[in-house]
C-alpha cells in the first residue's frame, strides 16, 4: 500500500483541534524548523505502520505555506514509501501550530508543544488527539534526558506512552 494512501487516511479523520492541556509553544521560527527530521517515536497508525527509517523534510512553498515530505522504509518489503503535502499556520506564524494536508481539502493538526528553542534539535509532535504523538529530532537519536522529558510530559498530557513505537534510523532512507 502505498505511503500517500496511508498518510491520506490522517488527514480525513484528522481536524484542527487539539488534545486537552496540549498547547503550542510560543516563539516558533519557521525558518530554523525547516529541514530534516528524524521520526525517534511515534504512536502506530495505519498510515506508518510497519515502516522504520521515517524522516520528514520540511521547506517553503511558493504560496507561503510548508512543503512536507515524509518518507519511511518498509519493514517487510525494504520499499522506500514518501507521501507530499502541505502545512500553513493555524494561530500566527510564531506559534508552532500547523495544518497539514496529504489529500485535497482535508487537514488535520500539527501541533509542536515543546520544541529546542535554542538549537531546534527535538521536537514534541500531537495531532488533534491523543491518538497522534511523535517525538521528531535533527538526528536519528535523542539524549536520555530529551526521552525523558517526552515521556513525562506526554503522559502528563495524557497520551499512552506505553504503546509508543521506538523508530529504528540505522540504515534509513537516503
Amino acid at each position: 500500500m502505498r505511503f500517500a494512501f496511508i498518510v491520506m487516511c490522517l488527514s480525513l479523520a484528522g481536524c484542527l483541534g487539539a488534545p486537552e492541556g496540549v498547547e503550542p509553544v510560543n516563539d516558533f521560527q519557521l525558518d530554523r524548523y525547516l529541514g530534516r527530521w528524524y521520526e525517534v517515536a511515534r504512536l502506530d497508525h495505519s498510515f506508518e505502520r510497519g515502516l522504520d527509517h521515517v524522516v520528514a523534510e520540511y521547506s517553503l512553498r511558493e504560496d507561503g505555506g510548508v512543503r512536507v515530505i515524509n518518507s519511511g522504509r518498509s519493514k517487510k518489503t525494504g520499499e522506500v514509501n514518501d507521501a507530499e503535502g502541505r502545512a500553513y499556520f493555524v494561530e500566527g506564524e510564531d506559534r508552532g501550530y500547523l495544518k497539514v494536508s496529504f489529500f485535497g481539502p482535508f487537514f488535520g493538526s500539527y501541533i509542536i508543544f515543546d520544541l529546542d528553542l535554542e538549537d531546534y534539535q527535538y521536537a514534541f509532535v500531537a495531532g488533534n488527539n491523543t491518538d497522534y504523538l511523535w517525538l521528531l529530532a535533527r538526528t536519528p537519536q535523542v539524549s536520555v534526558e530529551i526521552m525523558q522529558r517526552f515521556l513525562d510530559q506526554s503522559e502528563a498530557l495524557g497520551f499512552d506512552t506505553q504503546a509508543l513505537i521506538y523508530v529504528r534510523q540505522s540504515g534509513g532512507v537516503q
